[in-house]
C-alpha cells in the first residue's frame, strides 16, 4: 500500500486548517505557501474535502476554508478514505465478507486479512488532533535549532 500525495497533502491541508483555526476562514493560498505546494493541486484536493463533508468553504474576499468539526473528531482513516478511497493492502479484503472466488482455500489470505485490520485499526484510532499535538511538540522540541523542514 502506498498513499499518494494527494492522501499526503490532504493530511497537511487538515493540519494546517486545524493549526490556523479562528472564527474566519483560511485562504488557500495561506495554505499553499505554509505547505509549500501549488494553489492549483490544492484546489484538487480541496475538492475532494469538500465533497466529503470534512471542510466547508466561503467565496469573497474573506472567504477560504475551514474544518467542519473539532480536530478531535476527525481520524486519519476519514481524511485518507476521502481522497485514496479503499487503502485495502490487496483487492480481495476491501469487501467484508470476502467476495474473492478463492478465499475459501487461499493460504495467505490471512495474513492480507490482518496487515488490512492493522492498518485501518491505526488510521482509524488516531485523531486530526493527535496529529496537531504531535506538530505542536515537534515545534517545540525545533524551535531552539534551526528546522530545515520549513
Amino acid at each position: 500500500m502506498r498513499i499518494s500525495t494527494r492522501g499526503r497533502y490532504a493530511l497537511k491541508i487538515m493540519l494546517d486548517l486545524a493549526l490556523n483555526a479562528t472564527d474566519d476562514f483560511v485562504s488557500l493560498r495561506g495554505v499553499a505557501e505554509r505547505q509549500n505546494v501549488s494553489a492549483k493541486y490544492l484546489e484538487q484536493i480541496i475538492a475532494m474535502l469538500s465533497n466529503a463533508k470534512l471542510i466547508k468553504s466561503s467565496r469573497g474576499k474573506s472567504g477560504g476554508y475551514m474544518l467542519t468539526r473539532s480536530p478531535s473528531e476527525y481520524t486519519v482513516g476519514e481524511i485518507l478514505r476521502a481522497t485514496e478511497g479503499s487503502l485495502a493492502p490487496i483487492s480481495c479484503v476491501e469487501d467484508s465478507p470476502n467476495k474473492c472466488t478463492q478465499s475459501g482455500c487461499c493460504p495467505t489470505l490471512f495474513f492480507w486479512e490482518g496487515l488490512n485490520k492493522t492498518i485501518n485499526d491505526y488510521i482509524d484510532s488516531t485523531t486530526l488532533e493527535d496529529v496537531v499535538n504531535q506538530e505542536k511538540s515537534f515545534g517545540e522540541r525545533n524551535e531552539k535549532n534551526e528546522n530545515i523542514c520549513r
